[in-house]
């Protein structure tokens, strides 16, 4: 006797279960008829996952082109997703176009490996972000990319310094770590006037303080890792242009070398980024609170933060920038030594030790300023420990008695 056939039902939105039934167990677990319903709509962006992209036919399969993201044609390229978050990254900067790496890192190396070639010559400023130091020494070492250092305050007189084969000048506004503003507009009329491009980190403003495209740069990089994801839980960067050419060379590099993202990765980013101003407002009050408070403290030479008028660079913070962030730098008084400074740092509470900010916890990190960039000095106080603070969003009235406490460790 033949089995029965199994019962017809209707599932809400789905085609007839009887669509399957000349389907084996094994196919029709693989192969399914359903199909959501049209209509959902929701706040929170959609997560598509993909690496194999399915096309319509032979002939859409053969006139996609990844480049111009008017279609999709393999994950590595992008989903609905990460293009989702790569317009609102263009927006925020003012650009029109957006690539995603897995790290700001890699979107330093996209840059790099994209745009620069044995024989070509690039400028970085001397307070570059220590791993864009490394790889350029790299590529000076090994792929004969000749990467030259400057005075990161050095302005117009950057034109000095450009050659024939100067293809490419860095900048950090401000430095990471010891807080130089470098004058924009300055750096990029000169190296235009030169046919060279103008990469600019701008991580630190997040792209909210800050608007690298009015002032002349070319590539804009973020290190989605800190204020966008703001959750400590995410590595992931991206670079923003306004030519579509330098987009298409970049994208290049983005598919010879691999630098896909994940669509979970970019959904944590992209749900944080309706409250990034909010908290970058928070962060930049919280700071500037434990940095008043530091200025008056006796064991402080100095402190560095760009909106205080003796940082360097202050005046053309004012000009360019609307706000500050988070993070900011400290000169110890001279008299104290690195050991004592690093007790201070063991004796903090709620300042942990950590590199990458941007998230709600405070940070502490100690730096041997003098090995990382040879004869740096800041006038008066060129001997004092340099130690950088990362306000988080804790109340800054608690991170002021925490590093008064620590201070008593002196």
């Amino acid at each position: 006797m033949s089995p029965s056939p199994r019962p017809t039902r209707t599932i809400c939105g789905a085609l007839p279960e009887s669509r399957m039934t000349n389907k084996s167990l094994q196919t029709a677990l693989i192969h399914s008829d359903y199909r959501a319903p049209e209509g959902f709509a929701a706040f929170p962006s959609a997560i598509h996952h993909a690496s194999t992209v399915l096309f319509k036919d032979v002939a859409a399969m053969r006139s996609g082109n990844w480049k111009d993201k008017n279609g999709y044609t393999y994950g590595l390229h992008g989903t609905p997703t990460t293009f989702t978050l790569e317009a609102r990254l263009a927006a925020i900067e003012d650009g029109n176009h957006c690539l995603l790496a897995p790290s700001g890192l890699a979107a330093i190396a996209l840059v790099n490996f994209g745009l620069l070639k044995s024989g070509d010559d690039m400028l970085l400023p001397d307070n570059v972000y220590g791993p864009n130091r490394e790889m350029s020494n790299w590529l000076e070492q090994a792929f004969g990319v000749q990467a030259r250092y400057y005075d990161p305050l050095i302005g117009a007189r950057i034109s000095t310094m450009i050659r024939p084969n100067t293809r490419l000048i860095w900048t950090e506004a401000p430095g990471s770590v010891s807080m130089e503003v470098p004058d924009l507009p300055a750096i990029c009329a000169a190296a235009h006037q030169s046919g060279a491009l103008v990469a600019l980190d701008n991580t630190w403003s997040a792209g909210l303080a800050l608007h690298g495209f009015e002032l002349g740069v070319d590539i804009i990089m973020q290190a989605l890792t800190k204020y966008q994801s703001g959750g400590s839980d995410v590595l992931m960067g991206a670079l923003i242009t306004r030519d579509k050419a330098l987009n298409d060379k970049l994208a290049l590099a983005h598919m010879r070398l691999g630098m896909g993202v994940g669509a979970d990765d970019a959904y944590l980013v992209l749900r944080s980024l309706s409250t990034l101003k909010l908290r970058f407002d928070a962060h930049d009050a919280g700071a500037r609170d434990v940095a008043h408070w530091l200025k008056g403290r006796a064991e402080i030479g100095k402190v560095l933060h760009p909106a205080f008028e003796d940082c360097p660079g202050h005046a053309i913070w004012l000009r360019d920038f609307s706000g500050a962030g988070g993070l900011f730098s400290v000169l110890f008084d001279n008299r104290y030594s690195e050991a004592q400074t690093d007790r201070f740092v063991d004796a903090l509470k709620l300042f942990k030790i950590g590199y990458s900010w941007g998230g709600a916890n405070s940070l502490v990190m100690p730096y041997r300023i003098n090995a990382m960039r040879e004869g740096w000095q800041q006038p008066g106080h060129d001997k004092g420990q340099l130690v950088r603070f990362y306000v988080g969003l804790e109340n800054p009235i608690d991170l002021i008695a925490d590093i008064a406490q620590a201070l008593a460790t002196l």
